[in-house]
């Protein structure tokens, strides 16, 4: 592959055979530093990356870094937020890494984390959320949380079909509505100037706008994005001893779409893994005998959902849903278990095996330069990629390091304001102390 303005390091490429990733001695990562306290975070996060590898495998292996950019830093070096020879990095190397980005205000990409999802049709966002002895949280039982969630990462209203009111084409999607489905275009509370004007007058306002004003959203869910989810969901749960899959959703109100999701994620667990209704369903579980033999899959609203996750965390294991609810949820989770900057994420194609692991936290810009930040999500992210590439050993050793760093009391900002005793290091610091107990 030609690249415009960067170069590739000495190394070798990972690749997928007979959907397995096939993984060098030396593996060239393309990563991006990240906008705001990225930079700070990611050389506290690969020190440990290295030093994880290096004490792993004795220098039988190494991560061959390829620097990409993308966000304010790309704005500024190139003129462009997300340049072509980024995505084409991600593309040709499969697997890599980046830090917090800036989302650019205005016109263009909505958001560059949704833009190179979709770009590399990496449909799966995983969110793994477990709690580390002694990390401050807000609820009694953090211990009990345990959880994987399966975030569906292309369709729903995060595919961006989603018109300002009075612009063009939402003023197509009305008359359409309005000539060809009547029923749909009457659901629309003020879809007429009359209707308006009437609550203005109603309600004493002055100054009624002229135009009708009305927002129109498209929520797609389909039947190959909704199958293709939940499989890898089920079979995650089989590859890792997980007891059950729930299916999280509004199908009782948006029972198209989201009660469609449902449907199909049970019409998969049986299709494709033998799953037996219980008591004469809709939950099913995985006879004996079969792979995976005792994981139920049920299903719970989203809303239910929430609330139980507080209240009854030992009810959900892997969890599988559409792409706003899994947004909700997996934010709502990583608050129980110390918040977002220790919440690891990735963005996964199973079939192509492309895979970009992130921060999940934003770029908290008043903080640049200053090396206080906890490098903790990044730090996880590469957990969850060396465990990935089948790099289990340099994966066990970040955890080992980072139980070990927050067993100490020597952390961040972030946790040593909540732990008794605490004392609070830089984020740089905070790197060293989690090697140091690998």
């Amino acid at each position: 592959m030609a690249y415009k303005d960067v170069t590739p390091p000495t190394g070798g490429k990972i690749s997928i055979q007979a959907g397995k990733l096939k993984v060098p001695e030396n593996p060239i990562v393309p990563f991006i530093r990240g906008d705001g306290t990225g930079p700070d975070i990611w050389a506290s996060s690969v020190r440990v990356f290295d030093a994880a590898v290096q004490k792993a495998y004795g220098g039988k292996r190494k991560i061959s870094w390829f620097e990409v950019f993308a966000g304010e830093a790309s704005k500024n070096k190139f003129d462009n937020w997300l340049p072509d020879d980024t995505v084409e990095a991600f593309r040709e190397y499969l697997v890599g890494i980046k830090g917090p980005l800036t989302t650019p205000v205005g016109g263009g990409i909505r958001s560059l984390n949704v833009a190179l999802r979709q770009m590399l049709d990496l449909y799966v966002c995983l969110r793994p959320v477990q709690w580390f002895t002694g990390v401050p949280s807000p609820v009694k039982h953090p211990e009990k949380v345990n959880m994987t969630i399966f975030r569906e990462n292309t369709e729903d209203i995060y595919a961006g079909i989603d018109y300002q009111a009075g612009s063009v084409e939402a003023t197509k999607i009305m008359e359409l509505l309005e000539k060809e489905l009547p029923a749909a275009f009457k659901k629309i509370r003020f879809n007429t100037k009359e209707k308006a004007k009437e609550f203005w007058d109603a309600v004493g306002l002055k100054d009624f706008p002229t135009d009708v004003a009305v927002g129109i959203g498209i929520k797609a869910v389909s039947y190959s994005g909704s199958v293709r989810l939940i499989h890898s969901a089920i079979a995650y749960a089989i590859k890792n001893n997980r007891k059950s899959v729930t299916i999280v959703h509004k199908g009782n109100i948006m029972k198209y779409t989201e009660g469609a999701f449902r449907d199909w994620g049970y019409e998969t667990a049986k299709k494709y893994f033998g799953a037996e209704e219980i008591d004469g369903g809709p939950w099913c579980k995985i006879p004996e005998g079969k792979p995976g033999a005792g994981i139920i899959i049920k299903d719970a609203i989203a809303d239910i959902t929430l609330q139980q996750v507080l209240t009854r965390p030992t009810d959900f294991d892997v969890i599988a849903t559409l792409n706003l609810n899994g947004d909700y949820l997996s934010d709502a989770l990583a608050a129980q278990v110390g918040g977002i900057g220790i919440a690891p994420g990735g963005n996964i194609n199973y079939i192509t095996g492309h895979a970009i692991f992130e921060a999940t936290h934003g770029t908290a810009p008043k903080y640049a330069g200053k090396d206080v930040v906890n490098p903790g999500s990044v730090v996880l992210s590469g957990e969850m990629m060396f465990r990935y590439m089948g790099w289990m050993e340099a994966a066990d050793l970040i955890l080992k390091g980072l139980n070990g760093a927050i067993g100490s009391k020597r952390v961040t900002y972030d946790f040593a304001r909540q732990m008794e005793g605490a004392t609070e290091i830089k984020c740089s610091q905070f790197g060293d102390n989690i090697i140091s107990h690998m």
